[in-house]
């Protein structure tokens, strides 16, 4: 035998650019390929690592009721500081109405 049947048992080389050797264009293939591949990435990083848009779960509403949860704990904690508030100023009312009563001195009689 001659070395030229050693090559022939020889596995052919695998991969992108043997597959395409024979194709008309295949620089262009493989520069569109190249490009899909960019563009599913791209979108990958931008949507998500979920296949389609159906499956993202829904966020508004939960973030709807979350601020409406925020403005309902900052309005009770609102009404509860002005009710202090009103309380701490009708005592000072009472202490002062109290005061002068009791500290004025007692009219002399004539």
């Amino acid at each position: 035998m001659s070395q030229h049947g050693s090559d022939e048992h020889r596995p052919p080389p695998v991969g992108p650019r043997t597959a395409m050797q024979n194709t008309p264009n295949s620089e262009r293939y493989v520069l569109e390929a190249d490009a899909m591949r960019r563009r599913q990435l791209r979108s990958a990083l931008l949507h998500g690592s979920r296949r389609t848009w159906r499956e993202h779960t829904k966020i508004w509403p939960a973030v709807v009721v979350g601020l409406i949860v925020v403005a309902v704990i900052v309005a009770g904690l609102a009404v509860v500081q002005a009710f202090q508030k009103t309380e701490e100023n009708e005592k000072k009312e009472q202490q002062k109405q109290d005061r002068p009563a009791s500290s004025a001195p007692a009219s002399p009689g004539p």
